[in-house]
Parts: C-alpha cells; sequence; structure tokens
C-alpha cells in the first residue's frame, strides 16, 4: 500500500483507498468524496490514487479530441473525401515538380507526387468566395480548358451559366487584342443571322460555299465566345501551364485568373491557383462544378436579399 500525504490536493484528509486502483472500466465519481457532507456514510472520503486520477483524465481528454475530431471530419472533411474519390490528389512525377508548388505536396510515393488535399480545400474555398462575389454582381467570367479531358467539363459549365468559354485552341489575342476578336465575333454572328433569316439566298452557289467554310472555321474557334461584348472579368482556367498564353494575356490585361493547376506547374502570377489534378476528367468535372454552383450561389444570394 503506497504512503499517502495526510493532505489531498483539494484539502481533505485521506483515508486509504476502499478498492484497488483504478481498474480499466473505473469512472471517476462527480463527487469522489464520500463523508460528512458530501452524501456518504462512512467518514472520510472514497480515495483514488492520483496517478488513476490522472489516467481517468487522460482517457476523458482523448476521448473528447477523438469525438471533437470525428465531429470536423463529419462537417469539414466532406470536400476532402469527394477530393480523394475523384483523384485530385494525383500529381505528376517528383522530377517534374515545380519548386513553387512543393508546400502543397504531401509525399512521394512510387515516384509521383500526392497533393495535400488538405491544402487544395483551402485553396479551393478562396476561389469559391471570389468567384461567389463575381456572381453576386452577374460579372463575366472565361471558362478555358482545351485540353481534350477538358472539353465537356468547360462547356458544360459555361453554358450552364450563359458564360463564354474556349474550348478549341486559344486564340493568340483574344484578350490583348480584343477588338481586332470582337470583329471575327461579330461577323460570325451576322452569319448566323442572315442564314437564320434566309439573307444568304443572294450570294451564288459557289459564294455561300466559299462563305461556309469560313464561317465554319470562325464557328470551331469563336462559337463560345458570342455574347462578349467586352473583355471578361476574370477567366477560370484548366491547367494553366498548357494555357500559358491565356495566363499571360490575362496578367497583361489586368483579368483576375482562377486556374485548376497540377505539381508541375508554376502557380506564380496566377491570382487564385488550385493545386489539383488537372488531367482526369472525373477532377476536372470536379472543380468545374465547384465554380459553377459558386457563381450560381452568389446569383441567388443576391436574389434572396
Amino acid at each position: 500500500m503506497p504512503i499517502l500525504p495526510e493532505k489531498s490536493p483539494f484539502g481533505k484528509e485521506y483515508i486509504q483507498p476502499l478498492n484497488p486502483p483504478c481498474q480499466e472500466d473505473s469512472k471517476l465519481s462527480p463527487s469522489p468524496y464520500k463523508g460528512e457532507g458530501a452524501g456518504g456514510e462512512v467518514k472520510g472520503l472514497y480515495f483514488l490514487e492520483l496517478s488513476a486520477i490522472l489516467t481517468l483524465c487522460k482517457k476523458r481528454k482523448s476521448k473528447r479530441a477523438e469525438t471533437q475530431s470525428t465531429e470536423i471530419k463529419k462537417g469539414g472533411d466532406t470536400i476532402v473525401e469527394k477530393m480523394f474519390q475523384a483523384g485530385v490528389h494525383y500529381g505528376y512525377s517528383k522530377t517534374r515538380r515545380h519548386p513553387s508548388v512543393s508546400k502543397f505536396i504531401y509525399a512521394t510515393k512510387n515516384k509521383g507526387d500526392i497533393i495535400d488535399l488538405e491544402k487544395t480545400s483551402i485553396l479551393l474555398d478562396t476561389a469559391t468566395e471570389f468567384i461567389k462575389e463575381l456572381g453576386s454582381k452577374n460579372k463575366i467570367v472565361l471558362f478555358v480548358g482545351t485540353k481534350p479531358e477538358a472539353k465537356v467539363a468547360t462547356k458544360n459549365a459555361a453554358e450552364a451559366l450563359n458564360m463564354p468559354y474556349v474550348a478549341e485552341r486559344w486564340i493568340g489575342g483574344t484578350l490583348s487584342n480584343f477588338t481586332e476578336i470582337k470583329k471575327r465575333i461579330t461577323e460570325l454572328e451576322n452569319y448566323r443571322k442572315d442564314s437564320a433569316l434566309g439573307n444568304l439566298d443572294k450570294y451564288t452557289k459557289k459564294e455561300r460555299v466559299v462563305m461556309a467554310k469560313k464561317m465554319e472555321k470562325l464557328s470551331r474557334y469563336y462559337s463560345g465566345l458570342i455574347g462578349l461584348k467586352k473583355a471578361p472579368d476574370a477567366i477560370f482556367i484548366v491547367d494553366a501551364k498548357s494555357e500559358h498564353i491565356a495566363a499571360t494575356e490575362s496578367r497583361k490585361s489586368g483579368v483576375p485568373v482562377v486556374a485548376l493547376m497540377n505539381s508541375d506547374s508554376n502557380i506564380k502570377g496566377i491570382d487564385f491557383p488550385i493545386i489539383g489534378n488537372d488531367s482526369g476528367i472525373p477532377s476536372i468535372k470536379f472543380f468545374t462544378l465547384a465554380i459553377e454552383k459558386a457563381y450560381k450561389d452568389g446569383q441567388n444570394s443576391v436574389t434572396q436579399k
């Protein structure tokens, strides 16, 4: 039996423990002392050794921490789990990593980088807040995604918001020389309008064939830009490395850039980078839908007010 001090930390006298030191299933009573004034029949107090009390406190603290962690996971890790399922965490090989992205890499496995999804979720929150603000003001966001994996997702998100998009090759000068680009867009709009009204019948068959070929080419590259009367207020790019011309023109034109970028990209100069897999279709679709939802939320917030 251990030798006990005369006084407890609570200023009460000790007696020898009534039971052996704390078992695994022991619980600290709300009123650990049994004696006069505590409703007990035994004079003195019910004692648990200090080590057992500390053990119980540590167990309770650990359980509380686990409970809080579970609650946080249920509320906050949902987005991380969805990103994991979409394969957002897949980066390129370590040899292709750009130094500016190193802090967003969680680990390297089989020579491939694994992106830290918690940090990506923070970047996504920042970008979506910016897009929400644009949506609340009905600003124009240009969607750009010309790589095969991004074409469909980019086009669908833009059309859902009635926004301009580039799903084919980016035409140099789309932003830096918008005056000339606007002439091409207007030409395409007039051709479609005349075609719908039957105003092309005044031309000969050969002339109509030549015009049709020209308009087919214009339609391929400019159909997504119809309705764009001025430079956009922001641009969303899928894979800023492959769309470096679009990103460069945006910076020079003062247009904010929101970009999905992988581990091989330089995030310097990008206003709202989102580090994630920019080559997988599920990953690209996840982020384009997130941007689309953020813009709609911004619009709805104004409607509710």
